[in-house]
């Protein structure tokens, strides 16, 4: 089967922490099967895998993350002292860059789109040019647990904030069906609520931000991370504190909920999250979606990349065996 015989598919990839690693399953999958991928958005963790993917740096990124233990991840994660955020990533990101050789996104033989949020504008921002690497810098800047990106006035946060699941982006390609991928699903594998608005017509394209070059920022560290972020040993439980959750009620009542306050935070993003999700995909539906659960493992448990690879692939063979539309 020649190329132009193969199937070709638009892929979003979406946020999620370290769920993101199920991303290189679906796109195992994917090829498996024979269909081209002809054009790639994602967010957060999909704008990495994604950019990797357009690269040609996927097998040896997996080949680095399968390898990885929490020892290893915990002193990947260089803690802030100072900044709006609890660590750097730059140890995360000299890693990438060395994967990436200097690539550029419009030197890509796919199509891809990172997609980051400005905080100071409440605005998206999509990266359709310049260094792959920085433009996966920005869009991983998890609220309050990566530093945000500053150039130029900006401040460049997570592309979750605003848009999870990037399908917008892919108004353009070329494609026989759009594959979505949604790191937040049930405990089924299912996306939590339906969408509160009906599908219609798509919404008005977003305009292209074209930036030029963006210099990853140099915030200093914060304390926080060198406290919370402390091994309890190869197979020990989160290092991050534990804070019990009231609950009222008469004897007998459940007991109080243990999470972490990473926990929280990651709880509180994913209910905003899902909100835009749910709007978004309205306007723009995928023609089919993969659900990873968003209780599959924890936004920093990137010791658990073949688990989470494995995981993807699964639910994506079950997506695509389930799909009437499926391109043969």
């Amino acid at each position: 089967m020649t190329s132009g015989d193969r199937p070709r598919i638009a892929l979003s990839l979406g946020s999620g922490g370290a769920r993101g690693y199920a991303h290189v399953g679906v796109i195992d999958e994917i090829e498996d099967r024979g269909w081209e991928v002809v054009g790639i958005a994602g967010a957060s963790m999909g704008a990495l895998v994604g950019g990797l993917y357009a690269a040609g740096g996927l097998p040896a990124y997996r080949e680095w993350i399968e390898s990885m233990s929490r020892r290893d991840v915990l002193r990947m994660m260089d803690p802030a002292f100072k900044g709006a955020g609890a660590i750097r990533a730059d140890r995360i990101m000299r890693r990438i860059d060395e994967i990436l050789d200097g690539r550029l996104i419009e030197d890509l033989p796919v199509p891809y789109t990172a997609v980051a949020t400005d905080l100071i504008a409440q605005a998206e921002v999509w990266f359709t040019e310049g260094p792959v690497v920085d433009a996966i810098r920005a869009s991983i800047a998890i609220p309050m647990v990566i530093t945000p990106v500053q150039r130029d006035g900006r401040l460049l946060a997570d592309g979750g904030i605003l848009n999870p699941v990037p399908v917008i982006p892919l108004a353009a390609v070329r494609a026989d069906a759009v594959i979505a991928v949604n790191l937040s699903g049930n405990s089924r594998g299912g996306n939590a609520p339906e969408p509160p608005v009906a599908p219609g017509p798509p919404l008005m394209r977003l305009p292209r931000l074209r930036l030029p070059s963006l210099n990853v920022a140099e915030p200093r560290l914060l304390s926080m991370m060198t406290h919370r972020l402390r091994a309890k040993g190869e197979l020990g439980d989160d290092a991050l504190e534990q804070v019990p959750v009231e609950t009222h009620g008469p004897p007998g009542a459940a007991a109080a909920i243990e999470v972490s306050t990473l926990d929280v935070i990651d709880r509180s993003l994913q209910t905003l999250e899902n909100t835009v999700q749910r709007y978004r995909l309205a306007g723009y539906p995928p023609d089919v979606m993969v659900n990873v659960p968003a209780d599959a493992c924890g936004t920093l448990d990137f010791h658990r990349g073949t688990e989470m690879i494995d995981l993807g692939r699964t639910l994506a063979r079950e997506a695509f065996d389930a799909w009437e539309g499926a391109p043969a």
